[in-house]
């Protein structure tokens, strides 16, 4: 190999120093006029140090940023893209929605066609609620709950997230099935004392809290597929008894799919326990209120509430629970959802499980051949990487004990490998249909580079 010229070495550093320091420079701009210099906390670094640049473009399954450098991007749009960036018939589905009017304040023959897709591919969604973010979605599915039962008590699990209204933006009490406490400034004590949070997958936690708490309970509510610790396989059985115990007590059984919904598989997370209910002969297991997110919307603000008709007809103008949104169903948005989800057929699926499967073997094999103590989560196409773990986790306490400095360091490797992560140690790694073999090859060998650098530090 002919060696770099000191000429050449020096534009070089230069170039690295200006790099760093427009990144220093735009954090610092962004965070004069953003809190933290970001709309979202998810977006902010603080989990693996350093400063990104903003991103001024995407196409397919890479990211350019402001320096017009290239990521294939593992992020997907925190699992939004599921059909990649800026695909050409999303994007003619937008145009043409845009140039007939952004907004009307009125229903739109498109709104009714996406909660029909949504429908005919989730048995259990028998009517459909658009809104515009899955916090409306889940806040929405709480109130609905409380009005239909009476009571007031919400239950749900340590480490699963559903959005940040005040009484889901609770943490766990001293006792597995003591009140919350408030998780967020500005969350009263009032509000949490109202959630109940158990450790996620316990059978005993959850039967005891119903045995002592089952008449106040109005709603337990869950992940499909806990994927905001990272993806978390859930435990086999344990949403059936959750569905059980709802029943018998006469609570509202909700699953959160507003990441998971038509990203897991077909039918969301709920589908994979569905098929798998059916191949063992079992009858499967429905929620009564299901909420999706991200995919529905492909790439921009839709989000819904759905399930049994008796219950969703409480729903204002028909029943006395209110909900309501100037830009719900927005015709631009449900346009590009609806391109979406038409363009998710088996072979799509079919595509999505064979690169999600290939990368997430790929990464593992590299990294247990350099020594490097990992686990996998994985649930349908979905998946993490946990280092430092032995065993895949369950619980947010097994969760918190993976080694986060670790994967702070493979986020920059890999970085520098023109690879994008998650930019935090606790998110699914997502991949869309415009990821091929070759992307999966360059992951791998980028976690190659990382494994055996890591592997000789003493």
């Amino acid at each position: 190999m002919r060696p770099v010229s000191s000429t050449l070495r020096t534009k070089m550093q230069r170039l690295g120093l200006r790099t760093l320091r427009g990144e220093q420079a735009w954090a610092e701009r962004a965070a004069d006029i953003l809190p933290g210099g970001v709309n979202s906390p998810v977006r902010a670094w603080n989990g693996v140090g350093g400063h990104p640049l903003p991103i001024a473009s995407a196409a397919g399954a890479v990211i350019t940023d402001g320096a017009g450098r290239d990521y294939l991007d593992l992020v997907d749009s925190w699992g939004a893209g599921i059909v990649g960036h800026a695909h050409p018939a999303v994007v003619s589905a937008v145009r043409a929605a845009a140039s007939n009017g952004l907004s009307f304040g009125a229903t739109t023959e498109a709104e009714v066609e996406l909660a029909e897709e949504i429908r005919d591919r989730y048995e259990p969604a028998q009517k459909v609620r658009l809104v515009s973010t899955g916090t409306e979605a889940t806040m929405t599915a709480l109130r609905i709950a409380r009005a239909a039962t009476g009571r007031d008590v919400i239950v749900k699990f340590a480490g699963l997230y559903h959005g940040h209204s005040d009484a889901l933006l609770v943490a766990a009490g001293s006792g597995l099935a003591t009140s919350g406490v408030p998780d967020s400034a500005g969350v009263t004590k009032a509000v949490a004392a109202d959630t109940m949070v158990l450790p996620y997958g316990d059978v005993d936690a959850l039967t005891d809290a119903f045995a002592e708490h089952g008449s106040r309970i109005a709603a337990v509510i869950t992940e499909a597929v806990p994927a905001n610790m990272g993806v978390i396989a859930p435990p086999a059985g344990f949403h059936r008894l959750i569905s059980d115990l709802c029943r018998n007590e006469g609570a509202v059984f909700i699953v959160d799919e507003v990441l998971s919904g038509f990203r897991a598989g077909p039918a969301g997370g709920w589908g994979l326990e569905r098929d798998a209910d059916i191949a063992a002969g079992r009858e499967p297991w429905a929620p009564d209120l299901v909420t999706f997110g991200k995919v529905i919307g492909g790439g921009l603000p839709v989000a819904a509430v759905a399930g049994r008709a008796d219950l969703m007809d409480l729903l204002a103008p028909l029943g006395a629970v209110y909900q309501a949104g100037t830009l719900s169903g927005n015709p631009v948005a449900v346009a590009a959802g609806l391109a979406t989800m038409r363009l998710l057929d088996d072979d799509a699926y079919a595509h999505l499980t064979r690169v999600s499967t290939m990368m997430r073997r790929g990464v593992s094999a590299e990294l247990a051949s350099h020594g490097i103590t990992h686990a996998v989560g994985h649930a349908g196409t979905l998946f993490s990487v946990f280092l430092g773990l032995e065993e895949a986790p369950v619980t947010f306490d097994d969760v918190s004990r993976q080694d986060a400095l670790a994967y702070s360091d493979m986020f920059h490797s890999l970085r520098g490998s023109g690879i994008a992560l998650p930019p935090s140690a606790y998110e699914a790694w997502f991949v869309s249909l415009a990821h091929t073999d070759e992307h999966v090859g360059k992951v791998v060998d980028a976690i190659i580079a990382w494994g055996g650098r890591e592997a000789k530090q003493p």
